[in-house]
């Protein structure tokens, strides 16, 4: 079709074309919100039950634990997020360390109901038992190391599948513990069932994301290691 009139045509053509964008658009927004969803479904309760159960298994075959990490601390006025890395170590039931060695040297040791860091050779202490919200915090990171936390009594607990993986997400019911900690996100392997990535939502819109690689399980570490 030819067409005499160019103001006409100009209209006609710009008309069609922004149809045509705004389809191309919606489809495009489709597209992703299907992908979305695809990415993370909510699992049915037999699915809960059963990923609860290899968890729980998997957990208490857990003696020994070393792992290494990598940590990315997100704040929300920086653009880039804060990244560190190192070694983790648990032995059962309840001694943890964490090893920073990049950028710096710094670890944490949880023992004996006490924290302990060493930051480039300062060293100092904080008794859990004087705070019960360390108490929490501390129950809350062996548990998340281990993955053995689903307590209902402690938080809301929603449950999702993802491709290869599965992901629980644990809002505390204590007020309290909320202030510090919104929500705790753990990813498992599917096949394994055991912790890939721990990630903590704070209070604002800062979070705390580790990932765990090269994990060995159930080698011999010496009680000298947990030694701060």
């Amino acid at each position: 079709m030819i067409c005499g009139n160019h103001l006409i045509c100009g209209k006609i053509f710009q008309s069609t074309t922004f149809k045509n964008m705004k389809t191309k658009i919606a489809l495009l927004i489709l597209f992703l919100s299907g992908n979305l969803f695809a990415q993370e479904q909510k699992m049915t309760a037999a699915e809960i039950a059963s990923f609860k159960e290899d968890v729980n298994v998997v957990s208490k075959k857990i003696k020994t634990l070393s792992t290494d990490f990598v940590q990315y601390k997100h704040l929300d006025f920086l653009s880039k997020d804060i990244e560190t890395s190192g070694k983790m170590l648990f032995k059962e039931p309840s001694l943890l360390s964490w090893q920073y060695k990049k950028p710096y040297n710094y670890s944490i040791v949880f023992k004996n109901g006490k924290i302990l860091i060493n930051d480039e050779g300062k060293k100092s202490a904080v008794d859990i038992g004087n705070s019960k919200i360390f108490a929490r915090i501390n129950k809350l990171i062996v548990g998340s190391v281990s993955g053995n936390m689903f307590d209902d009594k402690e938080f809301t607990i929603s449950y999702f599948k993802l491709k290869g993986q599965n992901l629980a997400k644990f809002v505390p019911k204590d007020a309290t513990l909320k202030k510090y900690i919104k929500q705790i996100e753990l990813t498992f392997d599917k096949e394994e069932a055991t912790v890939l990535q721990v990630k903590l939502l704070e209070s604002s819109e800062d979070y705390t994301r580790i990932v765990l690689k090269n994990k060995v399980i159930n080698a011999k570490i010496d009680d000298s290691v947990f030694t701060n």
